[in-house]
Order: C-alpha cells, then structure tokens, then sequence
C-alpha cells in the first residue's frame, strides 16, 4: 500500500498546484474493475493445468475461456481486449492443448517486431519447461542462425516469425518446411492493428499464398488474432484472412483506478499560439514522480527525443537517485541491454524508463504507475497501448499526455470526448491494389503453378496470368502458369511498400560498417530522402548526403539536430475516372482514379515543438508521375462580394492543412500516406476542390474511406479550428500566421459550405 499512498498523495499536492491545474484541459477517471473469471475447463491436459497453476494461473479470464471454446469448435476468432488482459493465453491455450492431445500438430505464430516476438517464446518456453514434455518452440528470424533453421524446418511444433520472413525465407522454400505445411493446426496473428495501409495489404497478399500452400499439403488451419482497440476488427480480421471470423470483445480481466490527465503546456507565443516545448514539462512532470520514487514510463517519438529527456532526467535526480535507475529503452539497444532493462522494471532496480514506441506492443514490464506521453502517439489505438503500460499489476495508475503544437495534438487535446467515447479509427486494407497483387501472383506462382482456373483465395485470375504471360514472366503451358525467371520474385519485394522501383537507403556513419538499412517507393523518396533531408528510421535522426536517383540509392549519415523537414511538392492532379459522386447544394463529394503528377521544389527546416521555419533550399528531383485514388469535396458557388479569388484560394490553402491533420485520424494511418491539395478550378469541373488521395500507386482504401466519412470528417475539422485559440490563424491550425486577418474565418466559412447538413 506504500506506493499507492504516496502516488495518491502526490495527486492531492499537484492538484494544489497552480502551475500544473492551470494546464490540465481534461482529467478523466476511470474505476478499478474486478476481474471476471471461470474454472480451468476439464479437458485441459493434467500437464498444461499443472503448468499454469504452478504459475498462479487456476482460473480463466471470460475472454480466455471464450477464446478456448471457439478454439475447440474449430472457430477462426479475433480478441480485442486492452493491453495486460492476458491475450497470450488466448492463443496459447488451445495451441499447447493441440499438440499434447497430437504431437504431429503444428502452429505458426506471426508477430509485428522481434522483440515481441522473443518476449513471446520466453513465456511460451516456461510453461514448456513446467510441462516437462518435449515440446519445440523456436524463433526464425533474421538472427537465427543457419546451423539452427534446419531443426526449426524438421521439428518446430510452435515457430515464431514475423511476416517479412514468411514472405521471403519460408513461403518461397515450402519444400524445406513439408512437416511444417503438412500438419498447420494453427495460425496465430498477434497485434492485428499494426496489418494496415500497404502493409496490412501486402500481408494479407502474403496470407492467401500462405493458404494456397497448406492446400496442396492438405491443411486447413484455423487463425487465431488479437488486436487493440480499433472501430472494425472483425471486418479487418476477415479481409487479412480471408475467412470469416467471431469476434471476442468483451474483457473479463481486472484492471486498476486510472487517472488519465490531459496536458496542454502553456502558451509562450500568443500571436502564433505557440506552446512551452512538450520535451521540458515531461521532465518537470516526470521530475515530480521520480523523486518521489514513483515507477515511471515516458514514451516519445524518436530515439532522439528519448536521449534528449533521458538526459534531462538523470541530471534531474543526479543527487537522489543511482544513473542506472533511469534507463533509455529504443531500436538499436541489443537484446541483453533490453532484457537487463525489462528485468529491472519487473523487479524494482529501474525506477523509470523512457521509451520509443517499442515498449507499446505487449512486453510484460511489471508494476509502473505512471505513464507521460510526449506528445499524441498518432492513434488512439497507440495511446490505449502506451497507457496500458501503467496499472498492469493492482493500485492505482496515472496517464499524462503533454501536447504539443501540432495541430493533431491540439485537436486531440481539446477534444477529450472524440479520444474517450468513441472509437472512431478503422483501420483499412486493399489486398486487391493491382499493383501489390501482381506482386504477389509472380511469387505464388514461383511457389506453386497456377492452373486454368484457379483462383487466389477465391479471386479470379485469368485476365492477370495471360498479361503476365504475355510480359513473358510466366510461361504457359498444357494449361499450366510457370514462373520462367531465374531469380524468385519475394526478394525484391518489400512489404512495406507499392512500388518495385525503391530507393535503398546506405548508412555510411561508419565507414568501416556501411549498411543497407531500409527502402523507400521512389514517389514518397522525393519529399523524404532529398539532399538534406532529415530521415527517420526506428527513431533514429538521420541526414541525407547524396540522393543518386539514377541509381536509386539514397546516402545518410546518422546526426542530432532539433529540427525535422518537410518538402513542398508542386502537384497537377487529373481525374481520370470518376467512380462516385453525391452532389448537394453548396458542395459535391466525389471519388476515383486520378493521376498525379508531382516535383519536388523546395524543402523547409522546422524546429521540433515550435514548428518554427528555420531555413529552407531548392529540390532538383524530376518530375514523377503516380496512378491512384482520391476523394474530392468541390464548392459550387461562393458569392465574390464575401470573398476574393485570392482570399478563397488561401482559404482552401487553410482547408487542405486542417484536413491534412484531421483526416489520418479517421483512418488509421500516417499522415504521410494520405496527400491533400487544395485546386482552385479543378480541371474535370472547373470548380474550387480539395483533393485528398493515397499516396500509393493504385490505392490501399485509404481515399475511398474518407470519401464515406466525407461530412464527419470536415465537421471534425470545423471542431479543429473552432477550438484553436489564436485569432488569425497559426501552425496549430491552418498552418500559417503571416496571411491577413480574417484568414481564419473565412477558412471556417469555407468549411461550413462544404460539410453538407444531411
């Protein structure tokens, strides 16, 4: 009870503080909960149930127990329960159960990290262990070594894997893997959220090959998926899937008191409303707790971000605390430092850690009582994932998020009911993008021919096949498709992008250790991996040197500046097609194929915080033309008296900027995967529009989304910068404060005649 007083306590002291009440916009409570729990069932193995019990496990949570009677109905299933509710056991149950009942069974586990995925099996290899039966799990990645791969082929009744391998290592070799794809029981795809945009579609690409080959061994394995909170699990469940799925949502797991307390810095510029630096009241904040201490977590969006509050704490506390009880924990750690880290959290040694996101996903790190998040992690799902890092064990938890001056930040911040009541993000994939699925048909057929006929995961194929065919990539024969190449097609296609055309990016810090260590779509390259140009990669800051279009291949050196950049593309957008339209009075709402055609032109420095513009210089890139879709809203009349040409096109110049941070929101998705351009008389109508378009070749559903949620989304961003406090606009808004006065205003009359009243 010890911690508990002095947190409470504390509470009571900040709550008296003037400094600290004056910023709080929001303070939200949410109850303890008990837990909810039925016996072990009967049929579990004597040795499964002796394991668990030896590990303080005699009951199921509802949803476990749940989870185990579809398991054993033959049911694919999804769970969506918070974060610490014991979602493991969903999936390790039934598996464990399976192979005790037929040691022939087989289960292939997929997770989204590495970390997650050696958390997973250190659970999984104690309760082995306990079982005391010859049992196999094994991890296959990256790191696993050659001498290892042949053991975890032959004799792996559980591999754990991530889905970059799967596509690449293990699907184009199913002929090493025949025990493997022979007896696949299960499927389990944890932390389903993360399967979004062209990610979640080239995995779910990635699935139907998956299945195909389990076919022509005589398999039929049943998925098993557990996600965080989002608006369509199911739906999204199904599409990675391809089967159809029951969904488990209700949480029988106890959970602590949680004090979740919106933070707004306070204003040290009025003119541009911009706010005191969320870095500095994090380590005020944060100070409070650790001298007190009060087990703490401070999450951040960079590795550079996470040194620099790391600093600032360990001198903080330099008097009363030991270095070593405030830690650092992001990409580029080695698995033993993490480890270290984890353990000094579960048993007390760590008083407070600060984390990129890669503490989010479920690690099991003990008993913190605080959370402070610097700023909004991009999704709500994110920041129900971060928060749930507090609480985990019994006693009450406390949440901060500090806002920054983005104007997602902002928006979240003034909006506490869009973050607490309802969960609007859905999270959408395109398996059928064209361009992805081609990609994907060159690999199956490389792994298995296809035949006149045959479908993909019940997808007609003809029309594709002959084209390809006829490109002479395949090769047809006695009504047989055959890969006719003598590379296999898996290797140079990444999973994290549409195009096959990337950009690879050098590390060249170290000149004794250059190394490849990412790619990037050559469209997205432009504004991303310019000359000068700060790149982000796992948190690390890093600059562009050279950008060799010719030979597509970007050079960059690791540095540590305060600022980040943001290139200008000069766009000419054509509406190809127009596929829907709804058209009322004031507005119309379309939706199609456009092509883009962009130049990159000119990059700016804007200083991390302040969103200051601290210098800026020209792009030579060429231009670069990308098919795809787009949603588009188009005024129909506006009345010359109320306002100018000039002053409407800066006005949907305000527009595109608020959609631009609103619309991700709705979606799920970076704010860089969906492009917004404001037209003063678009070429299909001559009309003002906004046209907002998926910045993949082909589309991956992000445009066709907004294009249903039209009118929620502009009364969103009506809501925005109604609640935006400056007068005239400023970066948290309409993202300048250098146009004349009424600028703001007129944006908002705008914005009322294009969200139609229904």
């Amino acid at each position: 009870m010890e911690f508990r007083k002095s947190l409470t306590s504390l509470l009571h002291a900040l709550k008296q503080e003037k400094e600290f009440c004056e910023q709080i916009v929001h303070w939200h409570t949410i109850p303890s909960k008990e837990a909810e729990a039925v016996d072990l069932p009967d049929d579990i193995d004597i040795r499964l149930k002796t394991a668990l019990q030896n590990r303080g496990i005699s009951e199921l949570y509802t949803h476990q127990h749940e989870a185990y009677q579809f398991a054993n109905k033959g049911s694919n299933f999804v769970a969506v329960t918070p974060t610490a509710s014991g979602k493991t056991l969903c999936y390790n149950l039934p598996v464990l159960q399976k192979i005790l009942n037929d040691e022939s069974s087989r289960a292939l586990y997929l997770f989204p990290t590495k970390a997650l995925a050696q958390d997973q099996k250190s659970e999984l290899n104690e309760i082995i262990t306990e079982m005391g039966v010859g049992l196999n799990s094994y991890t296959y990645d990256g790191d696993t070594s050659p001498a290892i791969r042949q053991k975890v082929r032959k004799a792996g009744h559980i591999v754990i894997t991530n889905p970059d391998m799967l596509h690449s290592a293990i699907l184009p070799h199913h002929t090493k893997w025949v025990s493997l794809f022979e007896n696949l029981k299960y499927i389990v795809i944890d932390e389903l959220h993360i399967y979004r945009g062209i990610f979640g579609s080239h995995v779910a690409n990635v699935i139907r090959r998956l299945k195909r080959i389990c076919q022509f061994y005589g398999s039929n394995p049943q998925f098993i998926c557990t996600s965080a909170t989002i608006a369509n699990p199911k739906e999204l469940a199904e599409t990675l899937t391809g089967k159809e799925m029951e969904l488990i949502s209700k949480n029988g797991a106890p959970s602590s008191k949680k004090h979740f307390i919106f933070y707004n810095p306070p204003i040290v510029n009025k003119p541009l409303n911009i706010r005191k630096s969320a870095t500095l009241e994090v380590r005020r904040l944060a100070g409070h707790f650790l001298k007190n201490k009060i087990q703490t977590i401070v999450f951040a969006r960079s590795r550079v971000r996470v040194e620099i509050i790391l600093t600032y704490l360990q001198e903080l506390i330099k008097n009363e605390l030991k270095q070593k009880s405030i830690r650092g924990y992001r990409g580029g750690y080695l698995p033993k430092q993490r480890r270290e880290i984890e353990q000094g959290l579960r048993n007390g040694d760590v008083l407070g850690v600060v984390s990129t996101n890669a503490l989010e996903l479920g690690v099991d790190i003990g008993r913190l009582q605080v959370c402070i998040m610097t700023g909004y992690p991009g999704t709500i799902a994110s920041a129900w994932q971060q928060a749930g890092r507090a609480g985990r064990r019994q006693g009450e938890a406390v949440i901060i998020m500090v806002a920054s001056s983005s104007p997602l930040d902002q928006y979240i911040i003034q909006n506490p009911n869009y973050f607490f009541e309802q969960n609007p993000e859905t999270a959408i994939i395109n398996p059928d993008n064209l361009v992805v699925l081609v990609d994907h048909l060159k690999c199956a057929a490389f792994e298995l021919p296809f035949k006149n006929g045959d479908t993909f995961d019940g997808l007609e194929l003809e029309d594709i096949l002959q084209f390809l065919a006829e490109e002479r990539v395949l090769y047809y024969n006695d009504n047989t498709y055959h890969w006719m190449n003598d590379s296999f097609p898996a290797h140079n296609i990444s999973l994290r992008s549409a195009s096959q055309e990337n950009v690879i990016i050098i590390d060249q810090s170290d000149i004794a250790s250059v190394k490849v260590i990412g790619e990037m779509d050559r469209f997205s390259a432009m504004t991303l991996l310019h000359d000068e140009a700060i790149y982000l990669h796992q948190g690390v800051q890093f600059q562009v040197e050279k950008l060799d279009w010719e030979e597509k291949k970007a050079f960059v050196r690791e540095v540590d500046v305060d600022y980040f950049t943001d290139a200008n593309l000069a766009v000419q957008l054509k509406v190809l097609e127009e596929d829907m339209l709804i058209e009322k009075e004031s507005a119309g709402y379309g939706f199609g194929d456009v092509t883009v055609q962009a130049m990159a032109t000119i990059f700016k420095k804007i200083k991390f915080d302040t969103h200051e513009n601290i210098g800026s210089g020209p792009i030579h890139l060429p231009e670069e033309e990308l098919h795809t879709n787009a949603a588009w809203i188009s005024l129909h009349s506006f009345n010359k008296e109320d306002m100018s040409e000039k002053r409407l096109e800066e006005s949907l110049i305000g527009v595109a900027h608020v959609l631009q941070h609103v619309a991700p929101l709705k979606v799920m998705c970076d704010p860089s995967d969906l492009h917004v351009v404001a037209q003063i008389k678009a070429v299909h109508n001559n009309k003002p529009t906004i046209f907002l378009y998926d910045r993949y070749p082909g589309g991956v559903g992000l445009a066709k989304k907004i294009y249903e949620t039209m009118n929620s989304v502009l009364l969103e961003a009506l809501n925005l910068l109604s609640n935006c406090p400056c007068h005239n606009g400023c970066p948290s808004c309409i993202g300048t404060e250098s146009i004349s006065n009424s600028i703001k205003k007129d944006t908002y009359l705008l914005l009322t005649k294009l969200a139609i009243k229904e």
